[in-house]
């Protein structure tokens, strides 16, 4: 694999198969010390205010807030904080049997909640909130978010419960949740238990016609002008008018147009990852590695999708946004290494993306695994800077599979070897740096001047970042007995978590009162 990025030219959207005539196809603990970085010689200004979120109500609706992935829930954080609540609360815990790679693939006990994982904070009608919660017992979980009592009955898959799921951004009581079981579903909230209104299968070929590598569905949804935006592990970005509305009874429906698929891959690509493999027992093409993991994101008519390919590709849906079907690529960057984590697009639309390194390629070597893309330029002349991150961590992989976090003029990273880093988000310069438990896959969040950061040590970290040029300050370190894989919502002086032992934490100072809608 060499160093220099393959190019295809930006096209219009054509099925991908009549392209084809066209593409022939244990944990390390480490104490979370404060390390003593050389001084940074950068000095940052406070820059842009927090990103609003993308709900019209209040509350937490999808994977870091909204459509640019920039926006992290609403503080105080706690000061003093202690486990509030347990779920499960009655001894059980939330864990099921499932095979990662499919049919014929070795069976394992999957616990608690994963990568991304981060929860839903909603409004419910009394003005209390409600947490919605995938988990790896294969439900959507809906809790009080004052007691974890639940609310409703579990939304049941037939598999693991993976990723973040969205809630509707304009208020409407619906629900966007994928699973390992190869089926994303919309699903109506406003019954005495969450109905199913439509489904996409990541095995159906009339829509994906040569389905890539998994069929899994991790990454939160988003909702723009009434179209559904998800990326599958199949490698294909889905477009779905969903033509939201209400019935006669006054109940929520959905009306979806035929969705519009995207292959978010090309023949360069696929020429760059191929290794051994083929056709499996599910009808996935196991030579190509290419699947989407990672939340899309989107600004002004652009949807940016990051793969496991190492693909970073931008698209433009304005057509489809306006009624009609036309898709066209207006952006294209190779990382050269698997790309899971998120990208974030700050209030200049430029990009922040996190990659793995672990094909341990000369691209990847070269690009380095945090970048800042311009998506207005093409090719290699689109990396503003990058910062290597080669030391491993996780499965014997460097690199980072958590999405950065912006603040002001500050950018916030983790890798998997467990290094928090605070960079010039202008120029890519350290600013600081210190060392958690390794690996560390769960992405950070800065609300009111507070950073948090959990580990696989099973430590939840809460640094002061409030001055962008003073050394941060440790303000707590909560231990939550196991690995923390996913991402923390914050809502009114409340933090919501799961771990990979198998349950859900609401975590508060002791005497504070159970969150609601308003401030």
């Amino acid at each position: 694999m060499g160093s220099h990025e393959p190019g295809t030219p930006a096209h219009d959207h054509v099925p991908f198969w009549v392209a084809a005539s066209i593409v022939s196809l244990g944990v390390i603990v480490v104490v979370a010390l404060l390390v003593a970085p050389a001084p940074a010689t950068t000095t940052v200004g406070p820059g842009p205010a927090a990103a609003a979120p993308i709900n019209s109500e209040p509350g937490l609706t999808t994977f870091r807030g909204n459509a640019s992935r920039s926006s992290y829930g609403e503080g105080p954080v706690p000061s003093d904080p202690v486990v509030r609540w347990t779920y499960p609360s009655d001894g059980s815990k939330m864990c099921s049997q499932s095979a990662e790679g499919g049919e014929g693939s070795p069976v394992k006990e999957w616990c608690g909640t994963g990568w991304t994982g981060q929860p839903n904070v909603v409004a419910t009608r009394d003005g209390s909130m409600m947490i919605r919660e995938g988990a790896y017992d294969g439900h959507y979980h809906f809790l009080d978010a004052g007691s974890g009592e639940p609310l409703m009955p579990d939304l049941i898959t037939d598999d693991l419960a993976k990723g973040s799921a969205t809630s509707d951004p304009d208020g409407l009581p619906l629900y966007y949740a994928g699973s390992r079981d190869n089926i994303f579903r919309v699903v109506a909230m406003d019954r005495a238990e969450p109905t199913e209104l439509f489904r996409i299968d990541s095995h159906d070929t009339t829509l994906a016609p040569h389905p890539m590598w998994n069929d899994d569905w991790d990454g939160a949804a988003l909702v723009i002008d009434d179209v559904l935006i998800e990326g599958g592990e199949n490698g294909y970005l889905y477009l779905v008018p969903l033509h939201r509305g209400y019935n006669d009874q006054g109940l929520v429906t959905v009306d979806p147009s035929t969705p519009i698929v995207v292959p978010a891959f090309d023949l360069a690509l696929l020429d760059a990852v191929e290794q051994p493999g083929g056709i499996n027992a599910d009808g996935l093409d196991t030579r190509y590695d290419v699947s989407i993991e990672s939340s899309v994101a989107y600004r002004d008519g652009v949807v940016y999708v990051a793969n496991s390919g190492g693909l970073i590709t931008g698209w433009d849906i304005s057509d489809v946004l306006d009624g009609g079907s036309s898709v066209h690529q207006v952006f294209r960057y190779w990382t050269g290494d698997d790309t899971d984590a998120s990208i974030v697009i700050d209030d200049e639309g430029l990009l922040y993306v996190a990659s793995e390194y672990q094909r341990f390629g000369e691209r990847s070597k070269t690009t380095g695994q945090l970048l800042k893309l311009d998506p207005h330029k093409a090719g290699d002349e689109a990396l503003v800077w990058s910062v290597p991150a080669l030391e491993l961590g996780f499965e014997d992989a460097g690199g980072s599979w958590s999405t950065p976090a912006l603040a002001g003029e500050v950018l916030y990273a983790t890798t998997a070897a467990g290094r928090v880093l605070a960079l010039d988000r202008a120029t890519g310069a350290i600013l600081w740096e210190r060392q958690i438990g390794s690996p560390a896959i769960g992405s950070p969040v800065v609300v009111d001047g507070t950073l948090l950061q959990g580990d696989c040590s099973g430590h939840l970290y809460a640094w002061d970042v409030s001055d962008p040029n003073a050394e941060p300050t440790l303000e707590w370190d909560l231990n939550l007995g196991d690995c923390i894989e996913s991402t923390p919502a914050v809502w009114h002086g409340w933090l919501y978590v799961g771990t990979r032992e198998g349950y859900l934490y609401g975590i508060a100072d002791a005497d504070t009162p159970p969150p609601t809608a308003g401030a």
